[in-house]
This record gives structure tokens, C-alpha cells and sequence, in this order.
């Protein structure tokens, strides 16, 4: 005689929805896989600058290649194998360090490229001054230091940039050259896009170091240890003015650097791709 088999009501149950969530779940992921829109989602994905140094003195090794950069007008080291450094500094407020940053520069006849704010253009217009004065490049930091890759408006993109180019205009007489840095260093392929779009070349870095907490300082050592050990042919060294360590020390780094055997160029005379 045959035995009934009973399943228990909740066990198939069970076994029906498993089922049907696998079938569900490779539908939805074919369908997500074909869909075009990923490309854009992708391209506009949140991206922070990084470097690592696998070997001192060498070219360190980024988020993409100098080359794959360049597509999109982005730029963080000089290729070109010469002994040249490019040397930035990042302003967003002024705490009584960048003259003494300018001096050590005039002192030594070194070019740099300040990326100033809004707000550092409307409360230190006399710094600025100086700046274009003597021989630097001011760039485009953004009018309010922004995250940039948060920003899916062109509208409201172009906005960060034209105010800043309007107040640096309105202070100097003068157009801004059309170089700019993300804040903090952080973009996405899409807002490199719309950079180009606008004219400008964006700018990263391929040295720096952890110099703008105002109230935790590095010591000048560790300072020189970082800047000297990581100094690479061709790089875009990126400094904050706001750093005490950074005004005390330039003098004296800037002449070990040039006793290593560099020499020093402005952003305007980075060898662009053709």
C-alpha cells in the first residue's frame, strides 16, 4: 500500500519562494547589466585623488595613468624624465603664512601656482596682489571649495568656477588662466568632462603630504623626510599655505631641492600633449 507523502505547507512554501527570487534576481541582474545608462552612472562615479610610492625618488603611481588623464585635460606629473618640479600651493583662508611663503619663493625666483577660493580673494586681496605681482599663477579652486563630483548640474558646476573667475577679474583687471584643482581632490570622469568643456586643464599632484590640520602640525623632520625621500622628476608638488611647518621650512626645502638638482617651472610651461 502506498504511503501519502505530506510536505509540510510552510516547507513549500519556502521552497517556492526561493525559487522564485533566483529566477526573479537573474532577470533583474541581466536586465541591469544590458542597461546603457550604466556607462554614464559609471563615468560620474565619486573618485578621491591617491597616490602610492612603490619606489622613493621614482614617478608614484595613481589613480589612472598620465596618460588616460590627458584625455580629459587632467594632469598630476610631468613625463618627460627632466629634474623639474612644479610647485602648487592650495589656499582656502589666510592664517598668517603665505608671506612668509612668498618671500621664501621671491627669495629664491621660484614660480608657484596658488589655487585660491572666494573666500580667500575677498578677505586677503593684498596677498593676492603680491602673488600676481611677483611672477605667480593664481588658479581656480572653486568659489565656495565645494564637493565638485557631488555636483550633476552643469549649471551649478560652471558656477563654482565663473564666480571665482569674476572676483579674481573684478580684484586684478585680469582674466584668469584656466587652470583648476578639485577640492580635496575629489572629481569623477564627469566633472573632468565639463572642465575640458569649459577651457580649463584640471591639476592634481603626485607629491604631497598630510600639512593642512592648523592645529596639529607636522614637525620640519617629518616635513623634510616626506618632501625630500618622495621628490620625483617632473613633479606637481602640492603644499598648503595655511601650514606653519610649510612657511618655516620652504626656504630651506626649496634649497636642499635645488642642491638634489632641480629646477623649477610655472604650470604655464608643462610640456601639454599636442
Amino acid at each position: 500500500m502506498r504511503e501519502n507523502i505530506r510536505i509540510p505547507v510552510k516547507f513549500a512554501v519556502s521552497i517556492l519562494l526561493l525559487c522564485l527570487a533566483y529566477v526573479l534576481g537573474w532577470t533583474f541582474a541581466s536586465y541591469t547589466y544590458e542597461k546603457p545608462d550604466d556607462v554614464s552612472v559609471s563615468a560620474s562615479t565619486e573618485q578621491n585623488w591617491g597616490l602610492s610610492f612603490p619606489t622613493p625618488g621614482q614617478t608614484p603611481v595613481g589613480n589612472a595613468t598620465p596618460e588616460k588623464m590627458a584625455e580629459q585635460n587632467a594632469y598630476y606629473v610631468d613625463t618627460s624624465g627632466e629634474k623639474v618640479i612644479y610647485l602648487t600651493f592650495d589656499a582656502g583662508y589666510e592664517n598668517g603664512n603665505t608671506a612668509k611663503i612668498l618671500d621664501a619663493l621671491k627669495k629664491h625666483e621660484i614660480p608657484a601656482t596658488f589655487f585660491l577660493v572666494g573666500n580667500y580673494i575677498s578677505t586677503s586681496p593684498e596677498l593676492v596682489m603680491r602673488m600676481v605681482e611677483e611672477g605667480h599663477i593664481v588658479g581656480n579652486h572653486t568659489s565656495h571649495h565645494p564637493d565638485m563630483a557631488s555636483i550633476s548640474s552643469k549649471e551649478a558646476f560652471s558656477k563654482e568656477l565663473t564666480e571665482l573667475e569674476e572676483q579674481y577679474k573684478e580684484l586684478t583687471g585680469e582674466d584668469m588662466v584656466k587652470f583648476y584643482r578639485p577640492p580635496r581632490g575629489v572629481y569623477s570622469e564627469a566633472n573632468l568632462a565639463l572642465a575640458k568643456e569649459m577651457g580649463y586643464r584640471t591639476f592634481f599632484w603626485s607629491l604631497a603630504y598630510v600639512d593642512w590640520y592648523e592645529n596639529n602640525q607636522p614637525e620640519p623632520a617629518e616635513a623634510f623626510e616626506k618632501l625630500l625621500s618622495r621628490i620625483h622628476p617632473g613633479a606637481i608638488v602640492l603644499l598648503h599655505s595655511t601650514s606653519r611647518t610649510n612657511a618655516d621650512i620652504l626656504d630651506e626645502l626649496l634649497t636642499r631641492w635645488e642642491e638634489m638638482g632641480y629646477s623649477f617651472r610655472p604650470l604655464t610651461e608643462f610640456p601639454f600633449p599636442a
